[in-house]
């Protein structure tokens, strides 16, 4: 009877609870390929599985803290441990892998390539001006490293937007070959400015290509998202420089900035989304 007690005594921790177990359940039954039918594009598992992800973090914004009922120090000290535990299981229940994504169109994930395109047209725009300002030694390095990042960004984004125009599978398989291509680029400039020995040039220096880095390998996992896993396998297969290589290189704080700049979301999912994005590549082989 302590377990129906104690569930009683603290409904929100027991809810959060329940609810990761319903996201994790889903996202099993979602692996082994059991769907209970479906629901408009997706399935009953994936609405489910959505479903409780959304209320969890309802749980998690409940307006009602420790402060709010709070009379003492050591209750306070509770309350802000409940929350902190609360708060870890909500990155765990943002690193399970989400299923319901499988539902989505794509067309709806090659919108949000496209909307991707001008924060990497920016980030491209950085890397252009940033040669003139680092050490004369060290500029050359640099030039030559992100050298072509002009035109690959912009193939990459007429592809993106021509395949949201036309979602054929043509046009998504020159998708695929274009953002492996630059993601390769990007992350052999990576690799280049690393030795660059002056600290002040080569911080900045990686720090610029890695914005691009970022936003290159977010729009990766999307395309992977909508590819077949032959087709995800023949792009892994086609990558000689693997994440694992230019992983001491970034700055993950860095990446989750702009991932949540540009979701408008906080920089726990972002960091959260960031570490589960690249251990899915890096898991499929990237």
């Amino acid at each position: 009877m302590n377990f129906f007690a104690n569930g009683w005594k603290q409904p929100k921790t027991t809810a959060a609870g329940l609810l990761i177990a319903v996201a994790s359940v889903a996202g099993v039954l979602a692996q082994q390929g059991i769907s209970l039918g479906r629901v408009g594009t997706g399935t009953v598992v994936s609405l489910v599985s959505a479903l409780a992800t959304a209320m969890l973090g309802l749980v998690a914004k409940d307006p009602e803290t420790a402060r709010q009922r709070v009379s003492g120090s050591a209750r306070q000290q509770r309350g802000d441990s409940n929350g902190a535990k609360l708060g870890a299981w909500m990155l765990i229940a943002l690193l399970v892998p989400l299923p319901w994504m499988e539902g989505c169109s794509a067309k709806s994930v090659a919108q949000n390539i496209v909307n991707w395109t001008p924060a990497l047209e920016s980030a491209v725009a950085t890397v252009d001006s940033t040669a003139a300002l680092l050490t004369p030694g060290d500029a050359p390095i640099f030039a030559a490293a992100a050298n072509g990042f002009d035109a690959a960004s912009n193939l990459l984004v007429t592809q993106a937007r021509a395949y949201l125009a036309n979602p054929t599978a043509g046009a998504l398989q020159q998708l695929q070959t274009q953002v492996v291509t630059f993601q390769q680029q990007v992350s052999a400039a990576l690799l280049e400015v690393a030795k660059i020995t002056n600290p002040s040039s080569q911080a900045h220096a990686l720090t610029v290509i890695q914005d691009v880095a970022t936003i290159v390998n977010s729009m990766l996992s999307l395309v992977a998202s909508i590819s077949s896993k032959t087709a995800v396998q023949k792009m892994s297969a086609e990558t000689g420089i693997k994440l694992a290589m230019v992983r001491p290189y970034l700055d993950g704080s860095r990446a989750a900035e702009l991932v949540a700049a540009h979701y408008g979301e906080p920089m726990t999912v972002a960091r959260a989304q960031v570490a589960r994005a690249e251990l899915t590549e890096m898991q499929a082989g990237f």
